[in-house]
């Protein structure tokens, strides 16, 4: 049996050339499928499924005019931000979770309650410092030190005393590098004012000697049970000036930061206007630099799966409140998601660190190649949450169609758990196979994202963080019940799955105590080999192709994964 997202894809899946998906129970609930190749003007082909069904939108205090635009180009109509009657509702601001209790089961909202939790800098730093205090410094290691300012004003002078050198600081809740200066002594520091003293990253990695760093985007469909994917194309951004990290041009900006809303003013700024072109200018899209740097001989496949444990470890850190929020204002699990904006700066020794989590990321497109991925970005994220075909007048596109309960006992043997779960009292109700059957139905509409969580091995390495335990378990044994069983298994047994020595691989089967020996291989160069990080090859093709590679079955190389991390982010 294999143990990939692919296993569960339904027969059905749409195809490129269709109006909508069909979900739920039976295929009977329409769903949009959108397409941002409906933005250039020469597409004459012009939708009418959601005009038809006087499908709505309306927005609030957010600069969304490509979001607008994709959904004009498919039928949709803007409401009067008042109304009652909408689709779907896209807003800069937070939600008042009190609000989400009025909302239909079709509709949709860009906010999850409490999303503040990561994306304000001091609230980010204080539940990153809880989870370093609960699960262990060394796992959440990512940010630099951080402090509150003023409440934490003594603890900062008292770590500069020990750590003399430069710190940067940053307003609470501002973005685009508004307000953020560099200090070398905390008198330089105002006090009046809420902000956050983090400790300067001296040492990072540049290229052609410019500072940079990585804009991603992330989409959290569900807290409970979580759900996190990753779009696969980023954007790198440029300093204008080339670093210079002896510490005398500390105000100089445009050395420092790498914000496009601070650089783009500089006369050094270059700018791009072929969009074919990825590597050219102060802006570039991060697969360019993913390929710069595996030319220069950088682990890349290392380097992004890092940057997936950071983004995992961030979400998780703000999983309590949210998930706890979520369960208690909304009637509908459906109603929200998220679009999260990573700024990620990576260091010369290649361990990337969290700069910052954007509410509301930028959608603007100053440049071809903003447009080209944020229009990709935009359709496949609304295509992902799943915009129901539904009138939101009269309510009639469909019957609604009621649940069967549905309980069936879990296949996995009793067994203690990381979180003290009992695996025996996990039963597949209705809402079970509900949360199971939209999972499935997103990994169809994923377009360019990736789910990074849960995955094939994300129990194994984040399961003892999740503060909701059960319900994220419960979905983690439904979508991959033989790797659920593996890892009791090796619980219960106390056994090693693999060991390395040196530059050979064994595999050690904890049942029948066979030893397969691997031949001799280069881990780097195996490494250089599946790098792939757009994951164009299917499961199926990958695994009978490093299978042939490393001479060994299928079966085998699906418990080497488990200890090669390049393995585990190809896979």
């Amino acid at each position: 049996m294999e143990y990939d997202d692919q296993e569960y894809r339904h027969t059905e899946e749409f195809s490129k050339e269709s109006d909508v998906v069909w979900t739920g129970i039976g295929k009977k609930i329409p769903v949009v499928v959108f397409y941002a190749s409906l933005l250039d003007s020469d597409a004459k082909e012009k939708y009418t499924l959601a005009s038809n069904f006087r499908l709505t939108y309306k927005t609030g205090k957010s600069d969304c005019k490509i979001v607008r635009s994709i959904l004009q180009a498919h039928g949709f109509v803007e409401v009067h931000p008042s109304s009652s009657h909408f689709n779907l509702y896209w807003t800069g601001s937070h939600v008042k979770p009190y609000d989400l209790r009025c909302y239909g089961e079709y509709q949709k909202i860009n906010h999850f309650p409490r999303s503040y939790e990561i994306t304000r800098k001091d609230r980010l730093g204080k539940n990153i410092q809880r989870m370093q205090q609960t699960k262990g410094f060394k796992s959440f290691n990512f940010i630099p030190k951080t402090y509150v300012i003023p409440e934490e004003y003594h603890q900062y002078v008292a770590a500069f005393t020990k750590e003399q050198g430069v710190w940067i600081v940053k307003p609470i809740a501002s973005s685009r590098g508004r307000g953020i200066f560099l200090v070398n002594h905390p008198s330089q520091i105002p006090i009046e004012d809420p902000m956050v003293v983090s400790k300067y990253i001296d040492n990072p990695l540049c290229i052609d000697g410019f500072k940079f760093d990585v804009r991603l985007y992330v989409a959290v469909t569900s807290y409970y049970p979580l759900r996190v994917y990753l779009f696969e194309e980023g954007l790198t951004r440029f300093a204008t000036i080339r670093y210079n990290s002896t510490g005398r041009n500390l105000h100089n900006q445009r050395m420092h930061l790498t914000n496009y809303s601070i650089n783009k003013k500089s006369i050094e700024y270059v700018r791009c206007e072929d969009p074919t072109i990825e590597d050219y200018g102060n802006k570039w899209s991060m697969s360019a630099m993913l390929r710069f740097l595996e030319e220069e001989g950088k682990d890349i496949a290392m380097l992004m799966s890092r940057v997936e444990d950071v983004i995992i470890k961030t979400i998780i850190s703000g999983e309590l409140p949210i998930a706890g929020t979520c369960k208690a204002f909304m009637n509908q699990k459906t109603n929200c998601f998220e679009i999260y904006g990573f700024d990620i700066l990576i260091d010369e020794h290649l361990c990337p660190w969290l700069l910052e989590v954007n509410l509301s990321p930028s959608l603007a497109c100053d440049a071809p190649l903003d447009f080209r991925i944020k229009s990709n970005l935009v359709a496949d994220l609304l295509t992902l949450v799943g915009i129901v075909v539904q009138d939101t007048y009269s309510g009639e596109v469909r019957k609604k169609l009621k649940d069967s309960v549905v309980e069936c006992k879990s296949r996995v043997k009793p067994s203690l758990f990381s979180g003290g779960v009992d695996a025996c009292k996990l039963n597949y109700t209705t809402e079970n196979m509900r949360t199971l059957r939209e999972a499935r139905e997103e990994d169809i509409r994923k377009g360019k994202f990736v789910r990074i969580f849960p995955r094939v091995d994300t129990w194994d390495l984040y399961g003892s963080y999740l503060e909701h335990k059960a319900v994220n378990y419960t979905l983690h044994c439904q979508l991959f019940p033989d790797s659920s069983y593996m890892y009791l298994t090796r619980i219960r047994n106390r056994s090693t799955v693999g060991h390395m020595m040196g530059s050979k691989v064994r595999i050690r089967s904890t049942q029948s105590q066979e030893q397969v020996s691997l031949p001799e291989v280069n881990i780097a160069a195996l490494h250089k080999r599946i790098a792939q990080y757009k994951r164009i090859l299917s499961i199926k093709q990958v695994l009978p192709q490093l299978s042939l590679l490393l001479q060994v079955s299928t079966r085998n190389l699906l418990l080497l994964k488990l200890r090669l991390p390049c393995m585990n982010y190809l896979l």
